[in-house]
């Protein structure tokens, strides 16, 4: 059933945001704990898949179609979409203020470590909060009103990030590629890197 490959989609989407997120607060305080400068590579490898995937395709593929969709059958979820819609456009800001954290800690300024900790912190708690949002106030509302045409738009625009798009790439490919090389270079329990 279509609704269901949607749901599936997002969710699936969903996890991998959440395991970049969790390497992100792991390896930083793991470092930090130790008295060492968290991987700054991996760091900002993690912080591209969170700015080209989630903040470039994810979010936008759900203001475009299951939100639009939601709001032409149903004026129920309208406050929850309208806080997940603000929150997807200020997306690229807090990701920007994550990135100069990881400048600051990178030039060795005062107190730069503890200010990406904190960084990190606040920005998987928001992500945290914002999909628990989407997947216990939004999508069961979608699930009781939408249309099998409306989940198949739904479907289609998260099936586009695994179609050929930008010439010749294979978005999938890059993101699977971006994803393994996280997992490469994360030690245990994140990834299968070395030990640090």
């Amino acid at each position: 059933m279509m609704r269901h490959r949607a749901i599936a989609a997002i969710e699936d989407e969903h996890r991998s945001l959440g395991a970049v997120l969790h390497g992100l607060e792991f390896l930083v305080g793991e470092a930090l704990a130790r008295g060492r400068t968290p991987d700054l590579p991996l760091l900002r490898a993690m912080l591209h898949y969170i700015r080209a995937y989630p903040e470039r395709l994810h979010h936008p593929a759900e203001d475009r179609t299951l939100f639009t969709r939601l709001r032409l059958r149903t004026r129920e979820a309208d406050s929850a979409i309208a806080q997940l819609a603000a929150e997807h456009a200020g997306g690229e800001a807090r990701l920007s203020e994550l990135a100069k954290a990881l400048d600051r800690l990178e030039a060795n300024l005062p107190g730069a470590a503890e200010s990406l900790e904190r960084q990190v912190r606040a920005y998987a708690d928001f992500h945290w909060a914002h999909m628990r949002r989407e997947e216990e106030e939004v999508l069961p509302v979608a699930q009781r009103v939408l249309t099998p045409e409306d989940w198949g738009a739904v479907h289609d625009a998260f099936a586009a990030h695994q179609a050929p798009a930008f010439g010749a790439a294979d978005v999938a490919d890059e993101f699977r590629q971006l994803f393994s090389r996280i997992v490469s270079m994360a030690p245990p329990p994140i990834g299968v890197g070395a030990e640090r």
